[in-house]
């Protein structure tokens, strides 16, 4: 199965550089050009992606919500 569309526009391209597994959780560090993004995902999700490090991923973003502070 491969995705056709997605109407998900926040999408960094990038390779796993770190996955710290605990027994439901796991947290993913992606490097991307824009920076690091992480995620927190299921382990299981982890084994079915068969996600390791330096697995190239697309991180997909979608919020209905960002909050701005001014600095």
């Amino acid at each position: 199965m491969s995705i056709q569309a997605i109407n998900v526009r926040n999408q960094f391209r990038g390779r796993i550089q770190h996955i710290t597994e605990d027994e439901v959780l796991s947290a993913i560090e992606i490097e991307t050009p824009a920076g690091i993004v992480s995620s927190v995902i299921t382990t299981r999700s982890v084994r079915n992606l068969g996600l390791v490090v330096g697995s190239e991923v697309i991180a997909l973003v979608k919020a209905t919500e960002v909050a701005i502070a001014k600095l």
